[in-house]
This record gives structure tokens, C-alpha cells and sequence, in this order.
């Protein structure tokens, strides 16, 4: 069987016990709130602390890895001489994806027979995720590196991501969103909906008033893109909001009774430091990405 490593960012938002489970390797962001700087490991007690802060009114900052924390996260990986495949979120979304190609590139001259992969996936959070499950299980059933390379190529930029967002001013203020000065997001309860394209760009492709209506809208969204899901993975996700997240997973479940699965998923402090919480997400895997 074909010998390789498939390695990740804790932006994945998988839990920490999936992760170690299937042994995937993990380099994690950071987050700094009043001046004390924390891992996000992807454990749920970090999550806790996390948003327990945000609800209190600080505001947290997050920081991109630099070149040479990824060298060190790949230089023990390549020594073993397996080939390494990493994934991490949209270049589009943060430098660190632009770090990792650095880092990559002092790895070959340390290293010059070390095969290392950075996978440029136009993928965040519950996508990437979805990305990653789906590499990690084509691994399992016994997929070459090469199959599983090819696979992440061909359909990263099919993952579709539609994203609710209660209150842009997190988006705003982090300026992840491209046209986030033309919706008021705050005022008059307008709740933004968002879509990731294939150039990894946040879009806001709708407004509405009204969480429950934004809610519905963003399910209509779904049923207009894949009609009733029939045979499809989806992923569903909240922030901070358990009780809501669980009502959103029982819409979906009740909304596509076709589907292969739908698996409920928390957002993890790197991107939930942008939008905040009261943000709901699905994902799944389209013939294209079309708002």
C-alpha cells in the first residue's frame, strides 16, 4: 500500500479526537484576547473559552502562521521520507497559505527528495473539512497519494460553502468580506448571506431581514442548487449556539431525507473571530460553485 501523510491546519474545525483518530497531523492558529495568546487545537474547552469571551465583549485577534512555523511543522513530517499532502484553508482568506509555499520551498532545498504537497484548496472551515474527510477516507480504502492529489484538485473548487452571518460588523472589521460596505448588516436586523466562489473571495449574495428568514432563505438557496440531495454528504455548522445548531441539523435532515448524511459541526475560534456568533453553514459537494 502506498505510504503517505495527510496533514492539515487546526482552520479544519474537525475536533481534536476525529484528528487524532485517523492520525492526521495538525498545525495550529493562534488567537489573542486581552493580551494573553492561545492554540486553537480544535479541542472544545478552547472553543468555550473563546466565545464565552466574545459574548463578553472582547475582541479577539487571530494571527497567520508564519514560514517558519510551517518549516518546522513539515520538517518533521518529510524525514520519515513519506509524501506528505497538506491542506489548510483558502489563499484567498489569509497569507498563510503564501507562508506554507515558502516554507515548502526551504523544505526541497533541505530536503531535495522530500515530496511535499501544499494543496491550494479554495476551501474554509466546514469545507475544508469536508475536503479533508473525504481525502482521509479515499486513503483508508486504500487510494494512492497521486488518486487522492487528483481527487483534491479536481473538486475542491466544487465544495460548495453558504454561510449565514448574524452581524457583520466581525466581517467587516476583519475586511474578509469583498463587498461588505454595501450591505448595513447591523441595522434593521439584515442578516447577510454568504458565498465562497472559486476565486475564495467571501461574497454576500443576499440580504434579509430577519434571522428566521434569513434561515429559510439560505435553506431555499440549497434546495435551488442540488434539488433534494439524493445520495449527497452534507455538513451543516453553527457557532457557539448548540441548541440552534442541532434545530438547523434536524431542518436540513428533515428538508433532504435523501441524503447519504448530514453532520453537525462547531466553528472553530480562527474563522469564528470574523463572523462571530450566530453563524450557521452548510456545505457539500457540487457540480460547481454557483451563488
Amino acid at each position: 500500500m502506498d505510504r503517505y501523510i495527510i496533514a492539515t491546519a487546526s482552520t479544519c474545525d474537525l475536533d481534536r479526537s476525529w484528528l487524532e483518530e485517523h492520525h492526521i497531523p495538525v498545525i495550529s492558529y493562534t488567537f489573542e484576547i486581552d493580551g494573553k495568546i492561545y492554540r486553537d487545537d480544535c479541542r472544545p474547552e478552547t472553543r468555550r473559552t473563546f466565545y464565552s469571551r466574545m459574548r463578553e465583549g472582547r475582541l479577539p485577534n487571530t494571527s497567520q502562521i508564519n514560514s517558519y512555523a510551517y518549516y518546522e511543522f513539515f520538517k518533521d513530517l518529510v524525514e520519515d521520507g513519506e509524501t506528505v499532502i497538506f491542506v489548510d484553508m483558502d489563499r484567498a482568506i489569509s497569507n498563510s497559505y503564501a507562508n506554507s509555499i515558502a516554507a515548502a520551498e526551504m523544505i526541497k532545498e533541505e530536503y531535495p527528495e522530500a515530496d511535499l504537497h501544499i494543496m491550494d484548496t479554495r476551501c474554509i472551515t466546514m469545507g475544508l473539512a469536508f475536503l479533508l474527510k473525504k481525502m482521509v477516507a479515499m486513503k483508508e480504502s486504500g487510494a494512492s497519494a497521486q488518486e487522492v492529489i487528483d481527487w483534491c484538485k479536481t473538486n475542491c473548487v466544487k465544495i460548495a460553502h453558504r454561510f449565514m452571518v448574524d452581524d457583520l460588523q466581525w466581517l467587516r472589521r476583519g475586511g474578509r468580506l469583498s463587498n461588505a460596505s454595501a450591505i448595513v448588516g447591523s441595522l434593521l436586523s439584515i442578516k447577510p448571506l454568504i458565498y465562497l466562489p472559486e476565486d475564495g473571495k467571501l461574497v454576500a449574495y443576499e440580504k434579509v431581514r430577519g434571522r428566521k428568514k434569513a434561515v429559510r432563505t439560505l435553506l431555499e438557496s440549497v434546495i435551488n442548487d442540488i434539488g433534494d440531495a439524493e445520495g449527497m454528504e452534507l455538513i451543516v455548522g453553527h457557532s457557539d449556539d448548540p441548541e440552534e445548531g442541532q434545530a438547523w441539523l434536524e431542518t436540513v435532515r428533515e428538508q433532504f431525507p435523501k441524503a447519504k448524511s448530514v453532520e453537525l459541526m462547531e466553528l472553530g475560534p480562527t474563522i469564528g473571530a470574523h463572523v462571530g456568533p450566530g453563524f450557521l453553514s452548510i456545505v457539500y459537494l457540487a457540480e460547481e460553485r454557483r451563488p
